[in-house]
């Protein structure tokens, strides 16, 4: 054997490298402050936001949902319910058939307005713009009903013995006519919903009521012990 043969000598098999420790998951010790929980700022943020849009909703949405009209002529219920003598049914009674005449037309006002009776602006206004050349006043109408409601007056005047009153407020008191909201969305008066758009409470003494379906419902059932049949309003 050559010199350079025994020189050579046979390395050792490489050892393998020895595998790294495995990864330690037990608990760490960490010397820095916890963080702070952000639940209470998120919950204060969600509930400013809550409040705004209730606000929002309550206050601010009505004004954009609802127009404001005045009516034709500006009537005096009081001074009219003074010189009639059947109150409320002087003008607004029923017929022969127990059918109701709802709001007057020009023919129940001709007989005492066929002239003026006064120097009041909104009679000469009546009898000019409406009693001289014949055409109706286009009285807007704060119970308005979809079509497909049928309410009878009869039934709640005559058969229940209620007062006009208990829906429609002290309207006979009033000296002026109120303002009319009509909603931008549906073109009924805002009195279908109610004023209070959150419903919440009761309407203010001598204010009309509400005229939702619940509201009717919700009566029935106070007075009778049920909330009637669907058909009994919806024909």
């Amino acid at each position: 054997m050559s010199s350079t043969d025994q020189n050579q000598t046979v390395s050792p098999k490489a050892e393998p490298e020895a595998a790294p420790d495995p990864i330690h998951h037990g608990p760490e010790t960490n010397d820095s402050p916890p963080a702070k929980s952000s639940g209470w700022a998120v919950f204060l943020f969600f509930m400013i936001g809550f409040a705004g849009s209730l606000l929002s909703g309550w206050i601010l949405f009505p004004e954009l949902l609802y127009s404001k009209k005045s009516q034709p002529i500006d009537f005096n219920h009081a001074l009219h319910l003074d010189e009639v003598s059947d109150g409320c049914e002087s003008c607004h009674y029923f017929r022969d058939d127990g059918s109701f005449s709802g709001m007057p037309d020009l023919g129940s006002c001709i007989d005492c307005h066929e002239e003026a009776q006064s120097d009041d602006p909104e009679e000469i206004k009546f009898v000019d713009e409406y009693v001289t050349p014949g055409i109706e006043v286009p009285w807007l109408n704060h119970s308005k009903q979809p079509d497909c409601v049928f309410f009878s007056h009869s039934a709640h005047v005559m058969g229940a013995d209620m007062s006009c009153e208990s829906c429609h407020g002290d309207i006979g008191t009033s000296e002026h006519t109120r303002v009319y909201e009509e909603n931008k969305l549906t073109g009924y008066s805002r009195d279908i919903w109610g004023h209070s758009i959150s419903r919440l409470g009761k309407p203010e003494a001598g204010t009309p009521r509400p005229m939702k379906m619940n509201d009717c419902a919700k009566c029935h059932e106070e007075e009778t012990g049920h909330k009637g049949a669907c058909f009994q309003c919806h024909k």
